[in-house]
């Protein structure tokens, strides 16, 4: 009985301290506003004291956070994040097991993020020299590389669950003194830079912008917003100039209170908060969930509704957090037809690889054959975790004749508990799914006979035969 009651303690001690960090705090200052005591809190952090769910709810009213993200296991893409860094070659014979992993990645988060990092550097610098190698053979000094920024700008996004609820406010706010929903939402946004902050906005032939899709002359005031940006575009392209001249304090804000290092990152930083107002003020929260809810999330009448596109609406669809009034917590990801990765965002855990591909298997990558279809399906992943996804392949920006449409494929998903939730899911057995087994990526997935495996599984020992050749040429035991 004694082991049992053991057994069901909590112990939340790194991940405590975590959130008391990013939120600037003391241990007295948190413990001031918990009610209760400095040492005791001291005792929790340091795991010498279980947490009681008394303490655990008053957690969740003072800071406004998901009690799972507290009360729950290691953090699953940290546990992601060191083992692809253990997957590296430069490691295979330490052989470390997945338990380990888990236990690193849960008792010591700082030590797994350093771990990370560290690896971050060491891909990011032999990048660097093979760069400098093949372009500046002679050249001594390092090529500026922006890598790192932009992983730290998404580790902080998806830090915050990529919901900013003072831009989420100000928006809302905002799109309320336009007097125009979505009628007209272009004019009504045009008419206020020009009436408030004295800036005109001109559409411009792509012969004068020439590779610019929007451009901010602030000397003669005018926003130059290309003519191949078709209607929602040109909406957010106004909407982000908008949320720069009217919500520079909350993003500010944000950005001051996040340590992230040099100028370049912050800049980073602010483009990214600005590009999420701009959505926000394109599909105000309140409005654009109820909407989203009452249509189960079927996003091309969302984006015909808020005048927006596929991907904003996507993207938008990730952002709903708000404690008091959530949506379904979707992920997101953007890949090219080479698989690059160029956005990954989520409003809960979903298992994305950082530093390779992802798997093959995911029709995610077959939506490039059939442009504008959406692909949907039910995903395993080794752990058993399911979940519901839905893909479609679309054009970033209208080409000229002379040049190719560049297309990305956009992925969007959920927990399979939430799937019923989604028209996409309608007429589907969710509770018996006929779920494709996926892995993260094929260095850390140990499903054997993948037909589309590219690599050994780290984890394992390889299996080379010369007499026999299967379904797949990576043998393990």
């Amino acid at each position: 009985m004694a082991m049992e009651t053991t057994a069901k303690k909590l112990f939340i001690g790194p991940r405590l301290r975590r959130l008391r960090q990013e939120l600037g705090l003391t241990q007295s200052r948190m413990a001031e506003e918990l009610g209760v005591s400095a040492s005791y809190l001291n005792l929790i952090e340091r795991n010498q004291r279980p947490v009681t769910a008394q303490f655990l709810l008053r957690l969740t009213e003072v800071y406004e956070i998901d009690l799972r993200a507290l009360a729950g296991e290691a953090d699953q893409q940290a546990v992601i994040d060191l083992a692809e860094v253990l997957a590296d070659p430069l490691f295979r014979d330490l052989t470390v097991p997945h338990h380990e992993i888990v236990e690193v990645a849960g008792s010591a988060p700082g030590v797994s993020d350093a771990v990370a990092r560290l690896y971050r550097a060491f891909l990011d610098s032999k990048r660097r020299e093979e760069s400098a190698t093949a372009r500046m053979p002679d050249r001594n000094d390092p090529l500026p590389s922006a890598d790192d920024a932009v992983e730290i700008v998404r580790d902080f996004v998806q830090d915050q669950r990529n919901h900013f609820p003072a831009l989420e406010d100000a928006a809302e706010a905002l799109n309320g003194t336009l007097g125009a929903l979505n009628a007209d939402l272009f004019g009504a946004i045009r008419e206020r830079l020009r009436e408030k902050h004295g800036i005109t906005v001109r559409i411009i032939p792509v012969d004068v912008m020439a590779t610019a899709l929007r451009r901010y002359d602030r000397h003669r005031r005018q926003l130059l917003v290309s003519e191949m940006l078709e209607g929602p575009a040109r909406v957010f392209s106004a909407a982000y100039q908008l949320a720069m001249m009217e919500m520079g304090p909350q993003m500010d804000a944000i950005v001051g209170k996040a340590a992230i290092g040099s100028m370049a990152t912050k800049r980073l930083l602010k483009v990214n908060l600005t590009n999420y107002a701009a959505a926000a003020i394109m599909m105000p929260y309140g409005p654009f969930l109820a909407a989203a809810e009452n249509l189960g999330y079927d996003i091309q009448v969302l984006a015909a509704r808020f005048g927006a596109s596929f991907e904003q609406v996507c993207h938008r669809l990730t952002t709903l957090s708000r404690p008091t009034a959530r949506g379904v917590p979707f992920f997101m990801i953007r890949v090219d037809q080479a698989g690059n990765v160029s956005k990954r965002f989520a409003a809960a855990n979903f298992p994305f690889s950082r530093y390779g591909g992802s798997c093959p298997l995911w029709e995610l990558h077959a939506t490039f054959k059939i442009p504008g279809r959406v692909f949907t399906q039910i995903v395993e992943m080794p752990d058993g975790a399911r979940y519901f996804t839905l893909s479609r392949a679309v054009s970033r920006v209208v080409s000229s004749w002379a040049k190719a449409e560049p297309e990305v494929a956009i992925g969007l998903g959920c927990d399979l508990k939430h799937a019923s939730r989604l028209v996409y899911a309608r007429g589907l057995d969710l509770a018996q799914p006929n779920a494709t087994p996926i892995g993260i990526n094929c260095r850390l997935c140990e499903r054997p006979d993948c037909t589309q495996r590219a690599h050994p599984p780290f984890s394992k020992t390889l299996i080379v035969e010369e007499h026999m050749r299967g379904l797949t040429p990576f043998r393990f035991e």
